[in-house]
């Protein structure tokens, strides 16, 4: 079966989360193992991994509000705090509901 149609959440994803998710499946979910192919400790390797489920989340529920799910995504990232992003999500919903 070929996907006709890509999901969402998998076109939001960046090369380096691809990448991790491929490794992922290849080691049947093994977070042992990808630390170890990574060279690094099974700690950082669940955080990738639950940073990436976030990044999944963020793209499911917010498929209908692309600049809320951009806000979530760069918290996610650590790009923006997240005190920020609820404000900016915050400010964003309110000024939709002035616009109705």
């Amino acid at each position: 079966m070929a996907l006709q149609v890509i999901p969402e959440w998998m076109i939001n994803l960046d090369d380096e989360d691809v990448s991790f998710t491929k490794r992922f499946l290849l080691a049947s979910g093994s977070l042992k193992e990808l630390a170890t192919q990574y060279g690094v400790t099974y700690p950082t390797v669940r955080l990738k991994l639950d940073r990436l489920i976030q990044k999944i989340q963020i793209s499911e529920e917010s498929g209908n509000e692309p600049y809320i799910a951009l806000i979530k995504r760069l918290a996610v990232n650590e790009k923006l705090d997240i005190e920020t992003a609820k404000i900016l999500i915050s400010e964003y919903k309110k000024s939709k509901k002035e616009n109705i």
